[in-house]
């Protein structure tokens, strides 16, 4: 069965090393002036000891440099691409066909990954660009099973196929989308969105015999979401996507949490081992439990099994999890007492998870007793006051540094 590669994202180097730690075989990130996601905390240095931390571990890095950009940022894209000539990530993500020639020609050893922003919905696209000596292929999300197969069938055999699997969907085609630089001055395409397709939203319509006369179009009391996508969820797909041949799945959020990482990043990785294992017992509800734990919009196939699936619109647009939140991570383990950087208010008595790497069961345990960090002594409750919180606590298990723990509300 063909080795495929699970790919995370990575908004920072800490978050890189947890998508690691709970199986990831590469990460993807990026600064934030020249990706698409400007409020991802990744500084140049933090890019180099990521792609540095990877290679020391065996995995993989690949930088992104796809907005859409104007001539102004052309020179920092230049200066950029030189940078990841001497780094040596494991490719650069790209959409813009002027950016991907300046990539070509400051970073002409580092492999061109497109972007799939740049619509990739063809193999005739895929070829064409296959041909400007970009190497791996970054399908549209509106793409079905039926297309994929036929592009595997084929393309090129040194052409490598990348899709999404899980995370956010955008509205607009390939996230090709304006509404956030039209209503709020952030642009999509230069990686700043606001996220406007997810905001609810009142229509009117204009009566015909009476012009200037509204009458409100509501489907409820909280308006409508009609833009707003649920988030993609291939798990179930699992096996058909490695029959068929793909080469990477990629999992969407690089603005998200330590422990939407560990939870989405375990559970695929189980998925994907426990397939290969044994293809016949293939069971993705166990797999599902765990992703429905860290979901803040319902899930969808989208468009991967049925083009005409109308199951994909969010119309509660909630943003929280009613049932786990982030409890905290593992900072240093001993048997008597481990230290726990707290993510959320803890107290006595709270149930929490351990998302153990490499299992997709977590280990559930009470709390029996906090200790402040600094003197031990019995405490009833902390909260997260200020940013690196920590609290002692007992484990029932030998963890080890970064490991995360969920909390149930």
């Amino acid at each position: 069965m063909k080795q495929i590669e699970l790919l995370a994202p990575a908004g920072s180097f800490e978050k890189a090393k947890v998508a690691f730690l709970y199986g990831a075989d590469a990460v993807y990130c990026g600064t934030s002036s020249l990706s698409l996601r400007t409020r991802a905390d990744m500084k140049d240095d933090d890019l180099e000891k990521t792609i540095k931390y990877a290679h020391e571990i065996g995995k993989k890095v690949y930088v992104t440099l796809n907005i859409f950009a104007w001539d102004e940022k052309y020179e920092e894209i230049i200066q950029m691409s030189k940078k990841l000539e001497e780094l040596k990530p494991d490719g650069i993500i790209a959409a813009d066909g002027g950016v991907i020639e300046v990539i070509k020609k400051y970073a002409p050893s580092i492999p061109i990954n497109v972007s799939t922003q740049a619509n990739l919905v063809s193999l005739h696209t895929c070829n064409f660009w296959y041909k400007q000596g970009c190497k791996r292929m970054i399908m549209a999300r509106e793409m079905n099973k039926e297309q994929l197969k036929y592009i595997m069938k084929n393309k090129p055999k040194d052409m490598e196929i990348e899709i999404f699997i899980h995370g956010a969907i955008c509205f607009s085609f390939s996230g090709r989308c304006f509404l956030s630089d039209f209503l709020s001055c952030r642009s999509a395409n230069l990686g700043d969105c606001s996220q406007s397709c997810r905001w609810s939203y009142n229509l009117y319509a204009e009566e015909k015999n009476n012009p200037g006369e509204f009458m409100p179009i509501e489907i409820d009391k909280y308006g409508t979401s009609i833009f707003s996508s649920k988030d993609l969820c291939l798990i179930k797909e699992i096996p058909e996507i490695i029959d068929m041949g793909i080469d990477s799945v990629k999992i969407e959020g690089r603005l998200k949490t330590e422990y939407y990482l560990a939870s989405v990043v375990n559970s695929y990785r189980n998925a994907i081992d426990d397939y290969k294992k044994n293809p016949e017992n293939y069971d993705y509800k166990k797999y599902l439990k765990e992703l429905e734990k860290v979901k803040t919009r319902g899930l969808t196939t989208f468009y991967f099994n049925n083009r005409n699936n109308k199951d994909i619109q969010e119309y509660e647009g909630r943003q929280y999890n009613e049932n786990y939140e982030f409890g905290g991570k593992v900072v240093e383990y001993k048997e008597e007492l481990a230290v726990i950087e707290i993510k959320n208010k803890l107290i006595k008595g709270d149930i929490l998870e351990i998302i153990v790497p490499n299992k997709i069961e977590p280990i559930e345990f009470e709390i029996q007793e906090l200790y402040d960090v600094d003197t031990e002594e019995p405490i009833g409750e902390i909260s997260p006051g200020i940013k690196g919180q920590k609290v002692k606590i007992k484990l029932p298990i030998k963890c080890e540094k970064d490991w995360i723990i969920r909390r149930k509300k």
